[in-house]
């Protein structure tokens, strides 16, 4: 009884979940290669040292640079995609004459980090003008968000969790019904036969694909529940198994006005506050990755490299006050507990991130998630086909029933009367 409510929810579950795993296959195995990919069809969004050597401008410049092209707009963050483009988002001022936010026609300002000159302007999404030039961002979009906004991250969360039942319940599905000769019994099930029907082979690559691949199916299944969080439930299984997430956050000053440090002082005292900390807790920062100001809570944010090895939080964060530069709280200044580490390793392997990033992994990454496009094919396929012959089977007993219906009802023949 309980394997026939396992086999009605895998069919129904896998026929929900079809068309968004091969969708998120599919785009995520051209997402392994997201950066190399984006500058092959937008070459124009790599900058270039103007002589061999040269050192990339700091934060504070390449922030003053982009609102002096954009008088307009405020600094609102960098984004850290790529080592050869510093992309700045930029959020519109108010226009004293209307009182209502500028139309900039743009978010993100692309700048050469070696010399600071303008590269592009980019739409919500990273959208620009062209065809080629919008492939990446709308393979990204679909990934995220299935081209649906919010909506589509909610209904991305919901799958996810879904599609990590499932693998439990795939994984069910191929044991043996009973436990005598477990193993003898077991081994077809990760076995192809390749001289059977198409039918039979298709079978066999839905199942022994699925066990081959398991543990990085749940991987990729799991982390997407991180990634999607809308439903809570990431949160709730890891904090039961692994204890609560540690979390280090400042508190809020409710002072208003703008703010004393400059983003150069900001950035010099972002240095000194990072380097106390890395001598309290045994690390060094390195390159600086973020500066941002936060004019609501009225603190800086800078965060950098640190030389502490994975699956440590290997970048370390601080928060200070915007006017006296006194130190608030800090993020990853410390050693990460069982339930951040867990979390790292899920979101590197997830995205491509330090310890994994090389190309044979990339390489994995594009295999996987052909795998389960092809998971999912063969899963259709074999519903329809058993569909199919359940359609033809009751269509059959039918036409019997009729048959025998009608010969029960036919008069007696002349030589009986």
């Amino acid at each position: 009884m309980i394997r026939k409510v396992f086999v009605f929810l895998h069919r129904w579950v896998g026929l929900a979940l079809a068309l968004f795993l091969i969708i998120e296959g599919l785009t995520g195995s051209l997402l392994a290669f997201r950066g190399d990919l984006t500058r092959f069809f937008d070459p124009a969004l790599a900058g270039a040292p103007p002589i061999p050597g040269a050192p990339k401008l700091d934060l504070a410049t390449l922030i003053e640079r982009a609102k002096a092209l954009e008088p307009r707009a405020s600094y609102g963050y960098r984004l850290p995609i790529a080592d050869d483009t510093a992309i700045m988002k930029m959020d519109p001022r108010i226009d004293p004459a209307t009182g209502k936010p500028y139309d900039l026609g743009f978010t993100y300002l692309a700048l050469d980090p070696w010399t600071g000159t303008e590269l592009k302007r980019l739409q919500h999404g990273m959208y620009t003008h062209g065809f080629l030039t919008n492939v990446m961002p709308f393979v990204y979009d679909l990934h995220k968000t299935l081209i649906l906004n919010h909506a589509g991250e909610w209904i991305l969360s919901i799958l996810a969790l879904l599609w990590t039942i499932d693998c439990f319940v795939g994984l069910y599905l191929t044991l043996p019904i009973t436990l005598e000769k477990f193993w003898s019994r077991w081994t077809p099930a990760w076995l192809v036969k390749w001289r059977g029907s198409f039918y039979r082979v298709n079978f066999d690559l839905h199942r022994a694909g699925g066990l081959w691949l398991w543990p990085l199916l749940l991987i990729f299944a799991w982390s997407s529940v991180r990634l999607e969080p809308y439903t809570g439930a990431y949160d709730l299984v890891m904090e039961a198994l692994l204890g609560p997430r540690e979390y280090h956050m400042p508190s809020t000053p409710t002072v208003e006005g703008a703010p004393k440090l400059d983003w150069h002082a900001a950035l010099a005292r972002g240095e000194t506050l990072l380097a106390e900390q890395g001598a309290l807790h045994g690390f060094k920062p390195g390159e600086a990755q973020q500066l941002n100001y936060d004019s609501g809570s009225r603190r800086y944010w800078y965060r950098a490299q640190s030389d502490r090895f994975f699956p440590e939080d290997t970048s370390a964060s601080i928060y200070f006050d915007a006017d006296s530069g006194a130190y608030q709280s800090s993020w990853g200044t410390y050693s990460d507990g069982k339930f951040m580490t867990v979390e790292n390793w899920l979101l590197a392997l997830h995205m491509v991130n330090d310890p994994v990033d090389y190309l044979p992994y990339r390489i994995f990454v594009v295999f996987v998630g052909l795998i389960i496009t092809a998971l999912s094919v063969t899963g259709v396929y074999i519903w329809w086909k058993k569909r199919k012959a359940r359609i033809h089977a009751k269509s059959h007993a039918a036409s019997g029933t009729a048959l025998h219906t009608s010969q029960m009802r036919r008069p007696a023949s002349a030589s009986t009367r």
